[in-house]
This record gives structure tokens, C-alpha cells and sequence, in this order.
């Protein structure tokens, strides 16, 4: 299949990030999500990120002008329905994916790749709500993806070989380098990164060390280039929360407990850069303060 319409369900950072990608590389996307509040900011955050793009001499300005033009948006799955390929990238929780994927198994054409952008959910999972589980698969991207070069390409359990070789494929098109990941809960970016993210918080909770100490330690003992705490934020504290809660759930593992201080934070709407406070605070721009 030559997949040249590319559809993003979920507007949010990864959403508008992917759609953006896929632009650039001169596919026809459609983005969807159900707030159209959603949209028009994603719609100024793909802009911004192209102007930056511009004045740091990475994209020509003829060029730029033209990426805005292959995203359209909607509020109606139903407008994925010419897709050959579909990424969903909403929220981090198993039932919320599951009504996508029910509703775009019936929306899409057969052959169409339903992928998933999950960081920890199972794609057998995933793929066994859908009556085409082997045309299912993960294409967990990372943050920015406009910037970041890895993609977790990850096979459920009946992904077929087929649909394997063509996501891979298209991450090569898109410039990106695919790893083959196995179907464990959290893959292998996640598995490793969020449970160090937890422990740091554990670390400020029992007052060890100060936020800035915290990843200062990470940044310059570890050559880290982003401190936890701070990464934290960068990709919100609620999906540092949803990611946590999977892992302990699918493994029944004490070692993937949730953190207190991390629950009280969700609950409080510190929800990191998104949300103007997290462990830091920051302006409208999402410059830390």
C-alpha cells in the first residue's frame, strides 16, 4: 500500500506534534478531535512550531507556507474514513482508546492501519477491540515529535508482517528510526524512564533534596539532558500518572507503586507545562520561570 492520507485522532501535544511530521513530509492529514477548542490550538502550536523551525535556518519560509495547508481539521471521525493509515493519540487509558478503536474499525476501510501512539498500553489489547487486529499496531513517537528521532514500532500478538513492514516503512519516510519493540507493558522508553520519574518525586517527597538539586544531579552526574522533574512537566504529570498506573496494574509489581505526591499533584491540576505549574512554574509560552 502507498499510504499518502494519514489520519491523527487527538489534537493534544502528541496529536498536533504527529500531524505535523506526517505534513512535512508532504502527506494529506486529517486531524480530529472531538473539542474544537482543541483544535485551533493545535492548529497556532503546528504554526509556532513551524515559525521556530524557520528562524532557526532548519526550514525554508516558501516552504513553511505551504505544510499548514495539507492539515485539515474535524470534529467527526468519520472524516478519517479515506485514511490508509490512522493514529490514535488521545488520552493514556485503556477504555477511552477502546472506543476509538471500535468506532474507527467501522469508520475505516479494511486495509486501513489502525495505529496507536500508546506509551504503555498492550497492542493485543488494543487490537482484540477491532475485527482487524492483524492490520493494528504501535507507533509510539516521542516528544517533540517534530525533533525526536525514535519511533516504537510494536506488534501485538496477530500484527501481521505486512502491516509491520509498511509502518516501518513510513517511519523511514518520515526521516524517523523505528526499533521493533515486544508487547510489554511500557515497551522499553517508558518501562525504563517513568518509573526513574516516580522515584525522583519520591526523592523531593522525603525531602532528600530540592526539585532543582533533584535533576541537576540527573543532568550533570547521568548527562541527562533534561533532569526528571523537569521531563516530568515537559510531558504532564497526568500521563506520568496514567503510565504508572498501567505498569503496577499489569505487572502487580510493587516497584511500579505511584507516588503520592504525584496523585495529589493530578488532583490539583499541577499538571506540568500544559497546565502553567507542575514542579515548575511557566508562562504562556511554556518558558519555565
Amino acid at each position: 500500500m502507498d499510504i499518502r492520507k494519514v489520519g491523527v485522532v487527538g489534537a493534544g501535544t502528541m496529536g498536533h506534534g504527529i500531524a505535523q511530521v506526517f505534513a512535512m513530509k508532504e502527506y494529506d492529514v486529517t486531524l480530529v478531535d472531538h473539542e474544537k477548542d482543541n483544535l485551533a490550538k493545535a492548529v497556532k502550536m503546528i504554526n509556532l512550531s513551524l515559525d521556530k523551525l524557520v528562524e532557526k535556518g532548519r526550514l525554508a519560509n516558501a516552504v513553511r507556507m505551504e505544510i499548514p495547508k495539507r492539515v485539515r481539521t474535524s470534529t467527526d471521525l468519520k472524516a478519517l474514513d479515506r485514511c490508509e493509515l490512522v493514529i490514535e493519540a488521545v488520552t493514556e487509558k485503556a477504555e477511552v482508546k477502546k472506543e476509538v478503536f471500535q468506532q474507527l474499525d467501522k469508520i475505516c476501510p479494511k486495509e486501513t492501519i489502525i495505529a496507536t501512539n500508546t506509551s504503555s498500553i498492550s497492542i493485543s489489547k488494543l487490537g482484540a477491540f477491532t475485527k482487524r487486529p492483524g492490520r493494528v499496531i504501535g507507533m509510539h513517537f516521542f516528544n517533540p515529535p517534530v525533533l525526536m528521532e525514535l519511533v516504537e514500532v510494536i506488534r501485538g500478538i496477530d500484527t501481521s508482517q505486512k502491516t509491520y513492514d509498511e509502518a516501518r516503512r513510513v517511519c523511514q519516510r518520515l526521516g524517523k528510526t523505528p526499533v521493533e519493540i515486544k508487547d510489554f507493558p511500557g515497551f522499553v522508553a517508558n518501562r525504563l524512564s517513568i518509573p526513574l520519574i516516580n522515584e525522583a518525586i519520591f526523592v523531593l517527597m522525603d525531602n532528600i533534596a530540592t526539585r532543582e538539586e533533584i535533576d541537576t544531579v540527573m543532568k550533570l552526574g547521568m548527562h541527562h539532558p533534561m533532569g526528571p522533574l523537569e521531563l516530568a512537566d515537559f510531558i504532564g504529570l497526568d500521563v506520568v500518572l496514567h503510565i504508572m498506573e498501567n505498569l503496577y496494574e499489569e505487572y502487580e509489581d510493587s516497584k511500579y507503586r505511584v507516588c503520592p505526591l504525584l496523585k495529589k499533584m493530578v488532583e490539583a491540576g499541577h499538571l506540568g507545562r500544559k497546565a502553567g505549574k507542575g514542579f515548575y512554574e511557566y508562562d504562556e509560552n511554556g518558558r519555565k520561570k
